[in-house]
């Protein structure tokens, strides 16, 4: 269990840990919980549940979390990523529904992290990561659209169709006060950061679109108008469940399990190479399932890692769990002494906010990159998008998962046909005349999901160590989305680093692959090479012009 649960806090400690260290994490800490506030207020709103669900969620999430997770910067909170999956949820079954699914999924996560299946769960193929997200984007942008307009509508269809129906065919009732707060907000969320660059403008908004309401006395609906005074008490609450009705939460537990599992350990990753780090996949598996845990009977929502606001966190100085521990310190200071101000925020300015959230997430780019690419990849992911809006988000991952398989065993099933170019040869090579600085790695077999992450481990690896890294690619016999993009991210890499890649042999199909994604330019085209030796040549010449040889 010791290799499977290894808490980064405690190993910071165990190294050591400097005052100035303390001072840069209480303050990163500080500003992440300014900018969680007004999120976790949101997205418990998207949810269907009321607000103080979020920052109870937000506070306990990074309190657990924190002290007990694999990372040493994760932040982590309630996420609009299962906002679709809960709001259902509320729906059917109510808060206790709610509660249920929480423990679930939180025991699913731990059982993820023991069975150590940290390092396959981020193998998920890239197109359906992309299509899943974008779905849930135009998802939380479309339950967004009565609060953004001010609409007075009773009761909202369903079916994602029959919800623009009705808001086209509400237009005429838009509240001007509310349309002008909600495009307020989101121009100030977008475009504050460039005068004022620590404090978030979605914080900024609130402030703003909430005094300008009391004062003027506007009349668009706010939190307090809606749901009531913000309670700031936490307590312990068990769900009455029969034993028999326990089937129908496995599903959306499942799919909330998935979905903090990708979530966190992307995030992770990312921030791994913000700081030059390594997380704990498994340990920080079985702490996500442990705070979810949690959560269900302390009345929150299920919480995930968060890559914007750990990205916030790197980038104020956190560097250790002591930032995530004080970002919920600072959320619990802010729901005790100014709760009961939070009921007057206008519902308008909550949407603005989300509507920004939902572009940031839609993953536009990544989208119309895959869409250049291989069919197999335009399938899963027009698949999972259209199921996502559709019908729901758990039928999405499920369909999409097998899609992907069945994909990519055809795909398999054809490389037996693809042969290495004739100007490669298939005789072992003698590396031993390499110039110092020179290294050369090669690529057997195809660079798909399920090899992808450990390619790039591995190449970006050798690289820390190389001026000039050659990677033979004459048995690859395709590249997938999944595996141009963890390509594509290594290439930064190495180039941040000051480490040229030269390619050799590179195989026409995957050559294609790689231009469609434009990696061919961040490679250089002089440096894609149709043979080893010119490849050598080439590597031989960048290390003697780079590094000449003193006399």
């Amino acid at each position: 269990m010791n290799s499977i649960f290894k808490p980064k806090l405690f190993t910071v400690l165990k190294e050591g840990y400097s005052r100035h260290q303390l001072q840069s994490d209480i303050m990163a800490g500080i500003i992440v919980g300014i900018v969680a506030l007004p999120l976790a207020i949101a997205f418990a709103i998207a949810s269907g549940v009321s607000p103080e669900k979020g920052l109870v969620t937000a506070i306990i999430a990074s309190l657990v979390i924190s002290v007990l997770g694999g990372s040493r910067v994760q932040i982590s909170g309630p996420t609009v990523t299962f906002a679709m999956v809960i709001f259902a949820v509320v729906q059917q079954y109510g808060l206790e529904g709610v509660m249920i699914t929480t423990f679930l999924a939180g025991l699913m996560l731990i059982g993820f992290g023991v069975l150590k299946l940290g390092a396959i769960i981020k193998f998920i193929p890239h197109p359906l990561v992309v299509g899943f997200t974008s779905g849930i984007a135009v998802i939380i942008f479309t339950t967004q659209v009565k609060d953004f307009l001010g609409l007075t509508i009773e009761h909202i269809p369903a079916g994602f169709a029959a919800k623009w129906g009705t808001f086209f065919h509400n237009l005429s009732n838009t509240n001007i006060y509310a349309l002008a707060i909600g495009v307020g907000t989101a121009l100030i969320s977008i475009y504050s950061k460039k005068v004022l660059k620590k404090v978030p403008g979605s914080f900024i908004a609130i402030i703003l679109t909430t005094l300008v309401v009391a004062v003027f006395k506007l009349p668009v609906s706010t939190i307090g108008s809606t749901y009531g005074e913000i309670q700031t008490s936490i307590s312990l609450s068990f769900p009455n469940f029969d034993l028999s009705t326990l089937a129908n939460f496995v599903a959306p537990a499942f799919t909330v399990a998935i979905l903090c599992s990708i979530e966190s350990l992307l995030s992770a990753v990312v921030s791994d190479g913000m700081i030059s780090g390594h997380h704990r996949s498994n340990t920080e598996l079985v702490a996500q399932g442990i705070a979810n845990v949690i959560l269900s009977v302390t009345g929150g929502i299920p919480a995930s890692g968060v890559l914007a606001r750990t990205a916030t966190n790197v980038k104020n100085g956190g560097r250790t769990p002591v930032a995530g521990i004080m970002h919920a310190v600072t959320l619990l200071l802010i729901a005790l002494f100014f709760g009961k101000w939070a009921a007057q925020i206008p519902l308008a300015c909550l949407a603005g906010i989300l509507v920004v959230v939902a572009y940031n997430m839609s993953e536009w780019r990544s989208f119309y990159s895959i869409l250049k690419g291989s069919t197999y990849d335009i399938i899963v992911l027009l698949t999972t998008f259209f199921l996502t809006i559709f019908v729901d988000l758990t039928t999405a991952i499920q369909i999409g998962m097998v899609l992907a398989s069945l994909l990519f065993m055809q795909r398999m099933s054809k490389t037996s046909q693809i042969y290495a170019p004739e100007s490669e040869s298939d005789a072992l090579e003698d590396y031993s005349d390499l110039p110092k600085g020179v290294d050369v790695y090669e690529i057997n077999g195809p660079f798909f999901f399920a090899a992808a992450q450990k390619y790039r481990e591995t190449i970006q690896e050798l690289g820390t160590k190389s001026k000039v890294l050659i990677l033979r690619m004459r048995h690859v016999p395709f590249i997938d989305a999944t595996g141009v993009h963890n390509f594509r991210e290594t290439v930064k890499y190495l180039e941040d680093i000051k480490v040229t890649l030269i390619l050799s042999g590179v195989q026409p199909d995957v050559k294609a692959e790689l231009e469609k994604a434009r990696v061919d330019f961040l490679i250089g085209r002089n440096n894609i090479c149709s043979s080893y030796s010119e490849a050598k040549h080439k590597a031989t010449k960048i290390v003697e012009e780079r590094f000449p040889k003193k006399h």
